[in-house]
């Protein structure tokens, strides 16, 4: 199969100023040590304040040798965009299709399971404040 090349925006939003700008740049950092995929390009907003917070992004060009590893990027890094500039048309074997949607598939699963977590821990919380007599 031919290199999957994409462009991607990975945005960071935060403050202070100076920890939004050392991120995307340890964002860059770590994309160039990746041995899995190729940077070809990367070029990094101007970090400006939003509504009390400092907000700048990167625009990437890479290729990925294949669809898992791409998968592993976007899980890895959770670019706001993926554009695929090349191929134009993919021919991927099914199997590489049933990894990539049983690894989609697992991690929406692992969120789920968090914002349950998450709903029965307040729902406890909110029983045992009712629960509790005030002073």
């Amino acid at each position: 199969m031919e290199k999957i090349k994409i462009k991607t925006i990975i945005e960071i939003v935060g403050m202070p100023k100076e920890h939004v700008e050392k991120t995307i740049q340890k964002v860059i950092d770590i994309i160039k040590e990746k041995k899995n995929f190729e940077l070809i390009d990367s070029k990094i907003a101007e970090t400006k304040e939003i509504k009390g917070l400092w907000s700048t992004f990167g625009e990437f060009e890479i290729n990925f040798p294949n669809l898992g590893d791409l998968e592993d990027f976007c899980f890895d890094f959770m670019p706001s965009s993926v554009e695929i500039i090349s191929p134009e048309k993919l021919n991927i074997p099914s199997s590489e299709v049933e990894n990539f949607l049983n690894d989609v598939l697992a991690k929406l699963h692992q969120y789920d399971m968090a914002m349950k977590k998450i709903i029965l821990q307040q729902r406890k919380e909110q029983k045992e404040k009712k629960e509790t007599p005030s002073s």
